[in-house]
């Protein structure tokens, strides 16, 4: 069997790395170089950091099982895979460049006397260079460096896996590869640096609020997904009855749980902030998955587990920028007219029409884009959004959220139209037609 140059590359690529991790000297952290003390470890936040990684960790496996069973019976395993194989793809990035890139020092512009950064520099902490045991003073006061880091790493490791719903059942598995590198290195890690870098620009200049991923997360996944799916067009055939409802439950189930982490982890501490967000999660899925099936009936349409599903999740996505600044009953609203928003787009014509496979724009970008107007309307405090005097807090976010969409859309697009010069992107018809299982992996359910 003639092996292709592409796979040749790639495996000369991963023994670079391997080989220069070997012989990598790394620099440790010095407590006179913005980092604290030992003994100013929290143990209690240290203890629930690890759980919120592990949880946070389970939510790529809920998300295969998610999008596995909804995609038709020739396309479960590469669907599932696509999802998983970014747990490996993403956290040898994230060692090597990807933690620089979103978290070291600012590379941007400086405005009145006030830096402003775009992008962390890529030599910072390469390799995990300075990250380790010690906590940093800015980013994450009462935990080690390193477990700051490895909690942000989940994050980055479900982005890409969200946006592969969009294009499931047509895209070549390496060419995927391909994309997920460019896109976590060239969209997610500026996007990350900007929003929660401390210097960060629509963080510290537009004070864009995102608790835990509404904007970083499931807004750039859900544009760069639409950009997807217009680069790569519609399936050959676009009607497919879902394989396995119990999987996509057994998903939203673990996604749900694994969001308590992704959420009330987010607080970087085992404190009161955490257990609002714990609260506020729960509540907002718990009311869009209700509103979802209720509003289905209303439209004729029978209550489905999967849209029970679907709508669970949209409230888990809606809650997420706003999760430890709202009460917990204003997170009922936030479910409840996430849903409807989301349930509209998801059965508009025009949406329908460009087969965008598993609705993920539908989902996610606009239970994205409903999360960051809902938490600049409702962030609780004193000029913290509109409702509470904060008239340039709401026209800021608005601002931020047309530069976050054009930017992922068009940066997206750009990257799949970069990837398909190098390899293309979408299978061959014949392949389609089989099955990305056999024709990709040569497995089969």
């Amino acid at each position: 069997m003639k092996i292709e140059k592409r796979w040749i590359i790639s495996f000369i690529l991963i023994s670079l790395v391997a080989i220069s991790g070997l012989f990598w000297k790394p620099t440790e952290a010095l407590e006179a170089t913005g980092f604290n003390a030992a003994d100013t470890i929290v143990t209690a936040d240290v203890a629930w950091l690890l759980t919120s990684s592990c949880l946070v960790l389970l939510m790529t496996p809920g998300l295969s099982f998610f999008y596995g069973g909804m995609v038709g019976k020739k396309n479960v395993i590469s669907t599932m895979l696509q999802s998983f194989i970014c747990l490996g793809v993403v956290t040898l990035l994230w060692v090597v460049v990807g933690f620089s890139l979103a978290f070291g020092s600012s590379i941007g512009f400086t405005l009145n006397g006030t830096h402003y950064g775009i992008i962390g520099n890529p030599l910072d902490f390469a390799f995990f260079d300075q990250v380790g045991v010690l906590p940093h003073s800015q980013m994450a006061s009462t935990i080690p460096f390193i477990l700051f880091a490895l909690f942000q790493m989940k994050f980055a490791v479900i982005t890409p896996a969200i946006i592969t719903g969009s294009f499931a059942e047509r895209v070549r598995f390496i060419s995927y590869l391909l994309f997920i590198c460019l896109f976590t290195l060239l969209i997610y890690t500026p996007l990350c640096h900007m929003v929660w870098h401390p210097n960060g620009l629509l963080g510290s200049y537009f004070g864009v609020k995102d608790f835990a991923g509404g904007t970083v997360v499931h807004m750039s996944a859900g544009f760069a997904a639409l950009a997807g799916v217009l680069v790569l067009g519609k399936r050959k055939n676009s009607e497919h009855i879902p394989t396995n409802i119990p999987f996509v439950l057994l998903g939203t189930g673990m996604l749900w749980f694994g969001w308590f982490g992704f959420n009330a982890g987010s607080a970087l501490a085992a404190n009161s902030t955490a257990a609002l967000a714990f609260a506020t999660t729960t509540v907002a899925s718990a009311a869009a998955m209700l509103t979802w099936i209720f509003f289905d009936r209303l439209h004729g349409r029978k209550v489905s587990a999967l849209g029970a599903c679907i709508g669970a999740v949209v409230g888990l996505v809606a809650i997420t920028p706003a999760a430890g600044f709202i009460t917990i009953p204003q997170s009922i609203f936030f479910g409840f007219i996430a849903a409807i928003a989301s349930n509209k787009m998801l059965y508009w014509k025009k949406l329908k029409a460009i087969d965008d496979t598993l609705d993920v724009f539908a989902c996610h970008g606009v239970g994205g884009i409903m999360g960051m107007v809902l938490t600049a309307i409702f962030a609780q405090g004193e000029n913290a959004s509109l409702l509470y005097g904060g008239w340039s807090v709401f026209l800021h976010h608005m601002i931020a959220l047309v530069l976050v969409a054009a930017f992922t859309f068009f940066g997206a697009i750009l990257l799949y139209k970069i990837t398909n010069s190098i390899i293309p992107l979408r299978v061959s018809e014949e392949s389609e037609l089989i099955g990305l299982d056999l024709s990709q992996h040569d497995e089969k359910l």
